[in-house]
C-alpha cells in the first residue's frame, strides 16, 4: 500500500462527468475575491470535469470558510458560460445576490458561497479536445462524459495511490477498477475483490485480515484474508460505504502501516497492496452524518473517479448494445426496434440493467418485454429488502437503506414519466421543487 502521491501533488484528484460540449466552449478562471481564501483561483474549461467548490479535500477549489459546506457547489463550462449548481449546501449559493440551485453565470458575475465571493473571468486559451478513445481496458464508452475520464484513469493506473471509484449501481465501477489494475505495473500480481455487502458483519474482519486456528468457534485452521491474498497486487474493496463503523479503524490502521494482524495472531504481517475502493454512496455525506470515518475517507480518497450514469452518456447505449449483443451470442445485429426502445430508456439500473435486458431479449425475443420485471415491481423490491435483511445491519441502518432505495427509484420513475421536467415531477410528487432537487441530487450520487 505505497502511495505514489508525487504524481498528484499529494492531493485528492476528484473526477466528475459532464454533458457533451462543442468546440465553441470557452475557458475561464475563477478567482476568490472575498473571504478567508482571497487570492486563490482555479481554471475551468470544457476539457475538465465539473470543478467542485467546498471544504472537502476532494474539491478543486478547497476553501477554509466555515460557512461553506464540504461539497458546496460545482462549476461546469457550458459554451460561453459557466453552469453553477448548488450541491445541497447548508447556507446556499448566490449569483449576483440571488439564491440559485442551478444557474448560468457569465464573465464578470460574482458567485457567493458562505462568506466567500468568487468572480468569473474569461481565460484566453483553447481547451484541448477530449481523446477519441472508445474504451479504457474493458470499460467501454465513447461519449464525452466517459472519454473525459480516460486520461486521468491512465495516470491513476500508472500510480499506486489509493483510489475511490464512485457511481450509481450498475455504472461499471468494478469494470473500471479491473481495467486500472490490468493497465498498472501490478498487472502481473493478483487482483482480489472483497464486497462489503456480501459477507455477514461478524465475518468481515476475518475475511479482510484472516485468522489463526482456534481464534473463534469454527476456526478449525489458519486462513489468509484478502489483504494477504492480494499481496503484490490490487485489492478492490467494493461498497466501502457499507463497511461497519467498528471495523473502519482497523482498516485505516492496515492502510497506514501496510500491515495486518490475523485474528488470534500475536504478530503483524507486512503486505504490499494497492487499494481501490468502490461505492454507490456519497462518502462526503456519509462522513458528515457520522457513518464513515473522516480519517479513513481522506486516506482512501487520494484519487477519485465518479462514473456517470448511463442516461448521461449520450450515444453509449448503441455502442454497449452492439458489444453485449456479440458477447452474449446474438445473431447478426440487434433489431432496430429493440435498439430504439433501449436508447429511449432512462436505465435506472445503468449498464448492468442494459446487459440483462439484452440477455433476456436474446433468450426470449419480443416476449422479453413482458417477462422483464419493472424496477418498481414487488419482486424487485422484495429482492432488495431481502438483501438488506441478509446484511444483518441494525434496524435503523436497514430502514435508512430501504428508504434511500425507495426515494432513488421513485425519483427516477417520476422524472421519466414527466420527460425529465423537474417542476412537473415535483408537483406530481406533492413536494416543493427545491426539496425535489435535493432528492434528485441524492438519487444520482
Amino acid at each position: 500500500m505505497h502511495s505514489d502521491a508525487s504524481d498528484f501533488d499529494d492531493a485528492a484528484t476528484a473526477i466528475r462527468s459532464n454533458d457533451a460540449t462543442d468546440s465553441g466552449d470557452a475557458a475561464f478562471v475563477v478567482v476568490v475575491t472575498g473571504g478567508p481564501d482571497s487570492g486563490q483561483q482555479i481554471y475551468v474549461d470544457a476539457s475538465q470535469p465539473a470543478a467542485l467548490v467546498g471544504q472537502s479535500p476532494a474539491c478543486e477549489l478547497k476553501l477554509t470558510d466555515r460557512e461553506v459546506s464540504r461539497r458546496h457547489a460545482s462549476l461546469e463550462v457550458a459554451g460561453a458560460r459557466v453552469r453553477v449548481r448548488d450541491l445541497g449546501s447548508t447556507n446556499g449559493t448566490f449569483v449576483e445576490g440571488v439564491a440559485v440551485v442551478d444557474a448560468f453565470v457569465c464573465p464578470g458575475d460574482t458567485i457567493r458561497v458562505g462568506s466567500t465571493a468568487l468572480k468569473l473571468e474569461r481565460r484566453a486559451t483553447e481547451p484541448p479536445r477530449p481523446p477519441p478513445a472508445s474504451a479504457f481496458g474493458r470499460f467501454l464508452g465513447a461519449s464525452a462524459a466517459v472519454r473525459r475520464l480516460y486520461p486521468i484513469a491512465e495516470r491513476l493506473a500508472r500510480s499506486s495511490i489509493p483510489l475511490v471509484i464512485e457511481g450509481e449501481t450498475g455504472t461499471g465501477k468494478e469494470v473500471m477498477a479491473e481495467a486500472i489494475h490490468e493497465l498498472s505495473p501490478r498487472a502481473g500480481g493478483p487482483y482480489v475483490v472483497f464486497d462489503c455487502t456480501a459477507v455477514p458483519p461478524s465475518l468481515v474482519e476475518s475475511e479482510l485480515f484472516g485468522h489463526e486456528r482456534g481464534a473463534f468457534t469454527g476456526a478449525v485452521g489458519a486462513r489468509k484474508g484478502v489483504f494477504e491474498l492480494a499481496h503484490g497486487g490490487t485489492l478492490l474493496i467494493d461498497e466501502i460505504g457499507d463497511l461497519d463503523l467498528a471495523l473502519q479503524p482497523k482498516l485505516l490502521r492496515a492502510l497506514e502501516r501496510s500491515e495486518i494482524r490475523r485474528i488470534g495472531a500475536d504478530r503483524p504481517i507486512r503486505v504490499d497492496v494497492r487499494i481501490l475502493a468502490a461505492t454507490r454512496r456519497d462518502l462526503d455525506h456519509e462522513v458528515q452524518t457520522g457513518r464513515f470515518r473522516d480519517d479513513l475517507f481522506h486516506r482512501l480518497a487520494v484519487g477519485r473517479i465518479g462514473l456517470p450514469p448511463l442516461r448521461e452518456r449520450a450515444g453509449d447505449v448503441e455502442l454497449l448494445t452492439r458489444h453485449f449483443w456479440r458477447e452474449l451470442g446474438g445473431e447478426g445485429l440487434p433489431p432496430a426496434s429493440a435498439l430504439a426502445r433501449w436508447q429511449d430508456d432512462p436505465w435506472p439500473g445503468n449498464v448492468r440493467a442494459l446487459r440483462n435486458a439484452i440477455a433476456r431479449f436474446i433468450a426470449l425475443g419480443e416476449e422479453a418485454e413482458t417477462a422483464a420485471p419493472s424496477p418498481m415491481s414487488p419482486a424487485a423490491g422484495e429482492d432488495y429488502i431481502d438483501r438488506v435483511i441478509a446484511s444483518k445491519a441494525p434496524l435503523p441502518i436497514g430502514r435508512l437503506r430501504v428508504v434511500e432505495e425507495y426515494e432513488k427509484r421513485y425519483i427516477e420513475k417520476v422524472l421519466a414519466a414527466h420527460g425529465g421536467n423537474v417542476s412537473r415531477a415535483a408537483e406530481a410528487s406533492g413536494i416543493g421543487r427545491r426539496y425535489f432537487q435535493i432528492l434528485k441530487g441524492r438519487a444520482q450520487k
